[in-house]
């Protein structure tokens, strides 16, 4: 009996070193640290160089021969915006004073009036254009609200502030009725003036956190990503106010999930593999997508 005993104690040793007889294989197909690094340096030497994606970027559509058929879409400065708006208006008294009515020309959004210029790695518009006239029952209400946003952008730019989206909806909530009318309208005004949509001065609330090897400053303050702690640093929404961006960094790491990124941050993986780690919090709003292409120019 004692002997079974023995024997039948033995038996789960036996199979514990069975299973880790099993498992060795794949233990020692993982490498250390010091090759991954290796292998990343080597990876990162075989990319090509910021300064040359900086060159690419600096094509234009007049350049690509594409002016004619798709608008053009820059970062404008303030008065720029305001030059802009005030031309708007100046077109729309023309067109009353000549008896033809109050008529906005808002460039279409729809898929069939965007194309993908592989050139400038991104989507522009083309010249289809749709009417809004003020005297149309199926339009007015859009004219209306165009007209108010165009008024609000006018005094940020006057009074060299920003707001946040929702912001400039509580400004005109009975007109408005729900943010989407307003930050759909608000776009629509972005690609009337031909700017982006930090340029309004119009921003949109933090979502995206970055950690790591990154230092960059943030309104003439300097931030250390590594010093951020678990929760890191929020990315700010107004993208402008970020520069003199400088890393060690052999890559950035974009997560998805609160889960995945406090697994890395807890662990320290950026001291470990010298790395700049994103969360996006599943979808990436803009202001993330534009601090990840910041990096991208500059590091």
């Amino acid at each position: 009996m004692a002997e079974k005993k023995k024997r039948l104690r033995a038996d789960p040793d036996s199979d514990s070193d069975s299973d880790n007889q099993t498992h060795a294989p794949f233990k020692k197909r993982l490498k250390t640290d010091s090759t991954i690094l290796s292998i990343l340096k080597a990876l990162k030497e075989s990319l090509p160089s910021s300064s040359s994606i900086t060159n690419n970027q600096t094509l234009t559509l007049a350049d690509l021969g594409l002016s004619s058929t798709c608008r053009e879409v820059a970062d404008l400065d303030l008065s720029s915006v305001k030059s802009a708006i005030e031309d708007v208006v100046l077109r729309i008294t023309k067109s009353i004073l000549d008896g033809n009515g109050f008529t906005l020309e808002v460039p279409a959004r729809g898929n069939a009036n965007q194309l993908f210029v592989s050139e400038l790695d991104r989507i522009v518009l083309k010249d289809k254009i749709s009417l809004r006239p003020f005297a149309n029952v199926n339009t007015v209400r859009k004219t209306t609200i165009t007209t108010r946003i165009l008024g609000l952008i006018h005094q940020l730019c006057m009074k060299n502030i920003h707001v946040m989206k929702l912001d400039l909806f509580y400004t005109d909530v009975k007109l408005f009725q729900e943010q989407t009318q307003s930050d759909t309208m608000l776009d629509d005004v972005s690609c009337m003036l031909g700017c982006t949509r930090s340029s309004l001065n119009v921003i949109a609330s933090e979502k995206g956190v970055v950690v790591g090897r990154l230092i960059f400053s943030d309104n003439g303050d300097m931030i250390d990503c590594t010093k951020m702690g678990m929760g890191g640093k929020a990315i700010p929404p107004n993208i402008d106010r970020v520069g003199d961006m400088s890393s060690d960094a052999l890559f950035i790491l974009l997560v998805e999930k609160d889960a995945a990124y406090m697994r890395l941050v807890e662990d320290r993986f950026y001291n470990r593999f010298l790395c700049i780690i994103v969360m996006a919090k599943e979808q990436p709003d803009v202001a993330t997508r534009l601090f990840l292409r910041k990096m991208k120019m500059e590091l």
